[in-house]
């Protein structure tokens, strides 16, 4: 849900571990993947949808041969990379002439000589956020950046654990909600057990916009569910609106739960006057340029002019107010 661009999965089986990766640009993720799930063999594996590099990476070290996936935002990439040079240290996996991140990661954590070791040393030498997963022939280690501020959630069912960014991805596939993982918290995963090998730390900056704009609204993060949040913050900012209205609206997709609290609490009409073509349109917010997002905006949103014309309507984006007549 939080990436548009490229897709991968990696499962480990007991000769070696599987890869795929595709551009998911103009496909479904589960479209560009169908042909490839039946070559999957194994018991355990890892997957991500990303906006940028490559993903899963496989690499071969002294700890053993293991997958990685990133979320990341390394501040100090140049830095890092320039000490890893300095100790002729190499990187192959380049985009743009620019060091790939989750490769950089892998180098931090085969610096030591364990995963959870080397999992903490990335975690300390990294200034930004990276929150990961490694695929072993041991388990699967999960691990929340330092300040918690990309999520992970733990979901567990008869003979299986799974870890997610998003708790929607549990309930149709069987799993309950074990753990939200605190932050620089480190578990490792296999069939029998979640077993953790580092505490969280006290100090969270979870990033708030995870409710009000780009979390989905059937996920739940630190416990609290996203359309519950925006229904509450539509209805406090009704309670604090006296503009004369003939209906609310809200902007598809993250703006509708705002607007339904604001019409809920307001008690006046919620309505539609924008729809949004879904099948060929990713979400606006994922370009890079806003040129690119407005286009996407302008594109993707189709007004239905009955409902507009001579209308006073109110209009919620995320936990904005936006009125026009």
């Amino acid at each position: 849900h939080l990436g548009t661009k490229r897709g991968g999965l990696a499962v480990k089986n007991t000769a070696e571990i599987k890869r795929f990766i595709h551009n998911i640009e103009r496909d479904y993720f589960r479209s560009k993947f169908e042909g490839d799930l039946l070559k999957l063999h194994g018991n355990k594996g890892i997957g991500i949808i990303s906006d940028h590099d490559d993903q899963p990476l496989i690499i071969s070290s002294h700890l053993c041969t293991f997958a990685i996936v990133t979320v990341c935002k390394i501040n100090n990439i140049e830095s890092l990379t320039q000490k890893a040079l300095g100790k002729k240290i190499h990187f192959a996996e380049m985009g743009s002439g620019e060091t790939n991140p989750t490769e950089l990661v892998a180098r931090l954590i085969c610096e030591e000589e364990s995963f959870g070791a080397g999992i903490q040393n990335a975690q300390q030498a990294i200034e930004g956020s990276c929150s990961l997963l490694l695929l072993t022939a041991d388990g699967i280690f999960a691990a929340r950046d330092k300040l918690g501020r990309t999520p992970i959630i733990i979901g567990k069912k008869d003979g299986g654990f799974a870890a997610s960014s998003e708790s929607c991805a549990f309930p149709n596939l069987g799993y309950e909600i074990e753990k939200y993982l605190g932050p620089g918290e480190i578990v490792r995963l296999t069939a029998e057990g979640c077993e953790q090998r580092k505490a969280p730390q006290d100090k969270m900056q979870v990033c708030a916009f995870l409710w009000v704009y780009y979390g989905y609204p059937a996920s739940s993060y630190e416990g609290i569910n996203v359309e519950s949040v925006r229904y509450r913050c539509g209805q406090a900012l009704a309670k604090n609106d006296d503009a004369e209205i003939d209906f609310v609206a809200g902007i598809p997709d993250s703006g509708i739960g705002h607007a339904i609290g604001y019409a809920f609490e307001k008690k006046v009409p919620y309505l539609r006057p924008f729809v949004k073509y879904t099948p060929t349109w990713p979400r606006s917010f994922m370009p890079q340029v806003q040129s690119l997002r407005d286009l996407v905006a302008r594109m993707k949103l189709i007004p239905i002019k009955e409902l507009i014309k001579g209308k006073r309507i109110l209009f919620c984006e995320d936990s904005i107010v936006r009125g026009t007549q």
